[in-house]
C-alpha cells in the first residue's frame, strides 16, 4: 500500500481508524452493563480526558514509526480481540491498546524504533506499566506478530474500501466490527491466513 506514504492518505487512516475505535468502545460500554467484562492491565480507573483521534494523532506525531505499523497494529488489535473474547475493546482500555499495539508493531516492523520509556511517555503511562503491557499483549497474541505480505495487503484493501465510502459525517452503516449486533467484536469480514493455520494446528493437537 504504497499510498500510505501520502500525508493526506495517512490522515484519512488516522481518522477512519479512530472513528472505528470510538464507536466500538461506546457500543461495548453499553454491553458492558449487561454482561460485565473481565477486567485486565489494560483496563484504567477511569476514562481517559484526551479523544481517541487526538490520542492516535498524537502518536502518529511522536511514534516516527513506518506508516505501515498502523496497519499492522491494527492486525494486531484484530487478533488480540479474537483470541481475547472476554477482553473486548471499551473506553477503558482503547487507549493503551492502541499505544501498546503500535509499540508492538514498530518492533516487528522497523529495522529502529524507541525503546519501552519513550512509548511511555508518548502514551502517558509509566515505564513500567508501558513494559506490563507489552508481556501482557504479546501472552494475548499467543506471540503472533508476524504478519504475511497476503494478509498485510489484505487489510490494506479492506481499509481503503472502509475509507473510499468514509463521508464526512463518519458513518459505517455495514461496518466489519459487527456493530448492530448484541455483542461487539473487532472481527474484520475476512480471515488471515496465519489465523486459520494457528486454527488448524490446534485441531490436529486435538
Amino acid at each position: 500500500m504504497a499510498e500510505l506514504e501520502n500525508p493526506k492518505v495517512m490522515t484519512k487512516l488516522i481518522t477512519f481508524l479512530s472513528s472505528l475505535l470510538e464507536r466500538v468502545a461506546e457500543s461495548n460500554d453499553i454491553n458492558q452493563q449487561l454482561q460485565p467484562h473481565k477486567i485486565s492491565v489494560f483496563h484504567g480507573l477511569s476514562r481517559p480526558t484526551i479523544s481517541i483521534h487526538s490520542y492516535l494523532e498524537r502518536i502518529f506525531k511522536y511514534a516516527n514509526c513506518s506508516h505501515s505499523c498502523f496497519v499492522v497494529a491494527y492486525v494486531y488489535l484484530d487478533r488480540f480481540t479474537q483470541r481475547q473474547p472476554s477482553l473486548p475493546i471499551n473506553s477503558f482500555n482503547v487507549h493503551r491498546l492502541l499505544i501498546t499495539s503500535v509499540m508492538v508493531a514498530a518492533k516487528f516492523m522497523d529495522d529502529m524504533y524507541y525503546n519501552n520509556a519513550y512509548y511511555a511517555k508518548v502514551g502517558g503511562i509509566s515505564t513500567m506499566e508501558m513494559n506490563f503491557l507489552e508481556l501482557d499483549f504479546l501472552f494475548g497474541l499467543s506471540f503472533h506478530l508476524n504478519v504475511t505480505t497476503s494478509t498485510f495487503q489484505a487489510y490494506c484493501a479492506h481499509l481503503q474500501r472502509e475509507m473510499m465510502l468514509m463521508q464526512p459525517p463518519l458513518d459505517f452503516p455495514d461496518s466489519s466490527l459487527s456493530l448492530g449486533k448484541s455483542v461487539v467484536k473487532t472481527h474484520l469480514c475476512f480471515n488471515d491466513d496465519e489465523s486459520n493455520s494457528h486454527k488448524k494446528q490446534q485441531q490436529l493437537a486435538v
